[in-house]
């Protein structure tokens, strides 16, 4: 995916204090991806001597789809299938056997750690499990609580009024069109151009 034209990058989001976000950086593409995926599947097995008892957990939205990802990567090197839940953490809902396994819980972007926070709140309600890992495609920092991830993509240092946007073609329906990307606040200084 090329950056975004000029049209969308002055259509950006409103940010918390009523202004705009406008485009700033591509931070991975498509390869990238890829390669991260691979990466934390790898990691994953490693650090566990094998995949038999893990159990990988999205959180919704994107998380699940990295969750199927990391799992197909596994599958593809490891010729085992790796079950994946989905965890809405403001249902908690309940579609995974969690008891004795590895919970590895999937989101696309670690920020301040409240949802994390959260799904371990809906975990603790559907059971207990071995251990719980996390595993992002994004840390971006400013945690408010004390949570941190096993497994990194990228580790991307960000202002807090910044925006990191993933698409995935699987949520975002824009084909081959995976990529994380950096928005920030459009400064009336730059003439909306949001150079980073």
């Amino acid at each position: 995916m090329s950056a975004p034209d000029a049209a969308s990058q002055q259509s950006g989001s409103a940010t918390p204090e009523g202004g705009r976000f406008v485009f700033r950086a591509r931070v991975f593409d498509a390869d990238d991806l890829r390669r991260a995926h691979t990466r934390i599947a790898h990691e994953i097995v490693e650090r566990h001597h094998g995949a038999a008892d893990l159990v990988l957990v999205g959180l919704y939205t994107r998380g699940v789809a990295v969750a199927h990802r990391l799992a197909a990567a596994i599958a593809g090197f490891e010729h085992l299938d790796v079950p994946v839940g989905a965890l809405d953490v403001a249902f908690y809902r309940d579609d995974i056997q969690l008891r004795p396994r590895t919970i590895v819980l999937v989101d696309d972007v670690l920020f301040t750690g409240r949802t994390v926070r959260a799904a371990l709140d809906a975990l603790t309600e559907l059971g207990r499990p071995r251990t719980v890992e996390v595993a992002v495609l994004v840390d971006r920092g400013h945690r408010e609580l004390p949570i941190r991830a096993d497994f990194v993509g990228k580790n991307l240092p960000t202002k807090r009024a910044e925006d990191v946007r993933v698409r995935l073609a699987e949520v975002d329906g824009d084909g081959d069109d995976d990529g994380i990307e950096l928005w920030g606040p459009a400064d009336p200084g730059d003439g909306g151009e949001g150079a980073p």
